[in-house]
């Protein structure tokens, strides 16, 4: 156990596999706490401090949400108040990057641009998606389901969630294959912690680890969009590309083009992953297969355990926007504030037996996996429905499921390795066996 006062959750790989303890140091010191090797920023382990956080965007900008704690703002601060600031450096990561995801923005700007989101994400929309969701789930369990074995990840869970996040946006069925494999060689993962970095500029080093990936999809969409708002058809790319701010204006191309690719993005590489966490609760409890087999009323709870337990974002970052306190410590202006959702997923002030997973937890959907308030993820009904409907079908296709020994050792020596970042938990593999179905 190496020495939880002189590690850096950021860039420490020794955290990386099983960050629960050092979470749980820092709450028993403050549910608000300045991380040791870092003065200028306050980890928040606490749930109810987290929830106060997502419902004052007033008091706490996203402008850090993607960067974390690596994030340069220009000037200091005067009079306690630094939304000048936050602004300047929003105007310079637009210029420089040319784009600022939504998860950056504050109202109104991030209002605005959230309704048009929102309205791609029609419960019509939803529904349709989900019934492709059945049919393709069995596209990957027809070619895994007679090997009686699988690398689940790069045969179901990203192919998987690749799909269905582009027939969500109306790509065309003829171009699938196309983003599958040119999104597949964006294999390392935004905040590694092998290489994040605070030097001059503040930057992440690997913050633009998914930039090819990024490049095409901005590229590809930029291009489709643009052509249905000359020629419009009967398709959802074309309602993507006529949708209107709440006022009646029409956004400019490149703000839905963002908003598209940051959709795409958002919902496919934690998705996948969360897909994997299920799978893996799974193999290692075969009492709970069969008592989810016998009760599938079950499934939607343990999909919020599993979210609760292991949630796929493990940092989301703010920064304070002007002096305020919380959890009882006061907070400059200016301060990187980075909520732990690992951490408050599992306080013990508001989840009885934290660390166990247990399918039947009563609220267990009150998780802030998804985030809260003005930013909540809007993509979670996506992402709880996929997984939904992985568990039921794997769960009719594959009996006896197992890990692997060979690759993840025996029982009692577990070997699994995690993705290498501070912003996300998830398995980078997983091996499974079982007996295979007919279905």
């Amino acid at each position: 156990m190496p020495d939880l006062d002189a590690v850096d959750i950021f860039t420490d790989e020794s955290l990386v596999e099983d960050p629960y303890p050092y979470f749980e140091h820092l709450r028993a010191q403050c549910p608000v706490a300045h991380l040791p090797t870092r003065d200028d920023v306050v980890g928040v382990t606490g749930y109810d401090e987290a929830l106060s956080v997502y419902r004052n965007p007033e008091l706490f900008s996203s402008i850090s949400a993607a960067t974390g704690p690596f994030l340069a703002l220009p000037s200091e601060p005067e009079g306690g108040d630094v939304d000048a600031r936050i602004r300047t450096q929003r105007e310079n990561l637009r210029a420089l990057t040319g784009v600022v995801d939504l998860i950056m923005l504050d109202p109104p700007e991030h209002t605005r641009e959230r309704a048009v989101l929102m309205r791609l994400l029609t419960p019509k929309r939803l529904s349709e998606n989900e019934e492709f969701m059945w049919r393709h789930a069995d596209t990957y369990l027809d070619e895994i389901a007679p090997k009686g074995e699988c690398e689940f990840i790069t045969e179901f869970s990203r192919p998987f969630t690749y799909f269905v996040i582009a027939d969500l946006l109306g790509v065309p069925n003829e171009v699938h294959e196309l983003f599958r494999r040119r999104l597949a060689l964006d294999a390392r993962m935004p905040g590694n912690v092998s290489s994040s970095r605070d030097e001059s500029g503040g930057e992440d080093a690997d913050a633009d680890a998914g930039a090819g990936g990024f490049e095409f999809l901005r590229e590809w969409f930029a291009s489709f969009l643009e052509d249905r708002r000359q020629e419009p058809q009967q398709d959802v790319l074309t309602n993507i590309a006529l949708a209107k701010y709440p006022d009646g204006s029409t956004p400019p191309l490149d703000h839905i083009t963002r908003t598209a690719t940051f959709l795409f993005l958002a919902g496919t590489e934690t998705s996948a992953r969360l897909l994997a966490t299920c799978l893996r609760y799974l193999a290692e409890k075969p009492e709970l297969q069969d008592r989810l087999r016998d009760d599938r009323a079950l499934i939607p709870n343990f999909v919020e355990e599993a979210l609760r337990i292991e949630s796929p974002v493990k940092t989301d970052s703010r920064t304070v926007r002007r002096t305020t306190t919380l959890g009882g410590v006061e907070l400059p202006a200016g301060t990187c504030v980075s909520i732990f959702l690992g951490a408050a997923n599992r306080d013990p002030r508001h989840f009885e037996a934290p660390d166990e997973f247990r399918v039947d937890r009563p609220h267990a959907q009150a998780h802030l996996a998804f985030g809260r308030g003005i930013h909540s993820c809007p993509g979670g009904p996506l992402a709880r429905a996929e997984t939904r409907v992985t568990v039921n079908r794997v769960l009719d296709r594959m009996r006896d499921i197992r890990l692997s020994e060979q690759h993840h050792g025996p029982p009692d020596a577990r070997r699994f390795a995690f993705a290498p970042t501070y912003v996300l938990r998830g398995l980078e593999e997983l091996h499974v066996e079982f007996t295979a179905v007919e279905g």
